[in-house]
């Protein structure tokens, strides 16, 4: 938690082409860069590595971009993978359109980024790939984001624990409700509450899963039933106003972000999907819940009392200054 926005290092700023291994680039959302990208500019720029170009990828830029944080997923990586290009690629509208996946390895101990460069080569996907690998972990509060150069953007979390099919789901119901270019779908789980694959988690997982989402409406945020599911689509332009109004890079950065929309009066639509548990799990119940519930406390007052502000979106339009 901190009181300036959340700010990129050096390392955010680059990735790793998974065939050829060099490392180019990302162009800015909105920025000068990525305006030259799509003109089809290469502008050369030189790192901090003793001088090793890292340069501009050209490119024509595409429909959808789908941005996952891991941090020591080389186990359950593969299979994350593997579902979401399998599934792009073998969609002609997706291939149409285009379509770019983005690994952010966030301070991995273990082979995150090299599990991912080699999932996209043998997949034969090494073009649509970019590993990002940040020097020290940081949480995944939003890192990758805004280097998504698709018109819509998904967050999905590495575990590969939501159906990635039902993403065509969320780009169906985003492009219905979004306004002006703004618009954010959220990834559910609110009607599996009596199925089984949540009955038959334990009693302590059930019981903080209730008392959360309890605290949550006793903090004013009722809309959205599932606030945490890890598969949330944006439209470019909200990724454009929310992520650099964030703070928080935790595992309650969801909230913040639904806050953030809410209150830059964005259409939010929650959208069921298909999901199950996966093991190896990385969340401590009892230490990360509590957690959770002093850093909800802590995100409501820093914005009541002003610490926090909310810059204007491109409309102009905002709840809270």
């Amino acid at each position: 938690m901190r009181p300036q926005v959340r700010e990129r290092t050096e390392s955010e700023r680059y990735y790793q082409h998974p065939l050829s291994g060099e490392v180019l680039a990302f162009p800015e959302i909105g920025g000068e860069e990525e305006e030259d990208e799509a003109r089809g500019a290469d502008r050369g720029k030189t790192g901090k590595d003793g001088g090793k170009q890292k340069r501009k990828e050209k490119g024509k830029r595409p429909r959808l971009s789908v941005v996952v944080p891991a941090f020591n997923e080389a186990a359950r990586l593969p299979a994350m993978l593997t579902e979401a290009l399998g599934h792009l690629a073998a969609s002609p509208s997706h291939v149409a359109a285009g379509f770019e996946l983005i690994v952010v390895d966030d301070g991995s101990r273990d082979d995150t980024a090299g599990v991912a460069r080699r999932v996209a080569c043998d997949l034969r996907c090494h073009d649509h790939v970019r590993v990002m690998v940040l020097e020290r972990n940081r949480g995944k509060g939003g890192a990758g984001m805004l280097v998504a150069r698709g018109d819509l953007i998904l967050f999905a979390d590495a575990d590969g624990a939501t159906k990635f099919a039902d993403i065509d789901k969320l780009v169906a119901e985003l492009e219905t409700v979004s306004v002006n270019g703004f618009g954010v779908a959220v990834g559910s789980r609110a009607h599996m509450v009596k199925s089984a694959a949540v009955v038959k988690r334990s009693f302590i997982r059930n019981f903080l899963m209730y008392a959360f989402h309890t605290f949550l409406l006793l903090l004013g945020i009722s809309k959205i039933k599932d606030t945490q599911c890890g598969f949330k689509m944006f439209t470019r332009d909200s990724v454009r106003s929310i992520f650099p109004n964030m703070h928080v890079e935790g595992w309650i950065f969801d909230i913040e972000i639904l806050l953030l929309a809410t209150w830059l009066n964005m259409p939010i639509v929650e959208v069921p999907v298909t999901w199950s548990e996966i093991d190896g799990s990385k969340v401590d119940l009892i230490k990360d819940s509590i957690k959770m519930a002093i850093d909800l406390i802590t995100i409501r007052f820093y914005y009541a009392i002003g610490l926090w502000h909310i810059k204007k979106n491109s409309t102009g339009k905002t709840k809270k200054e």
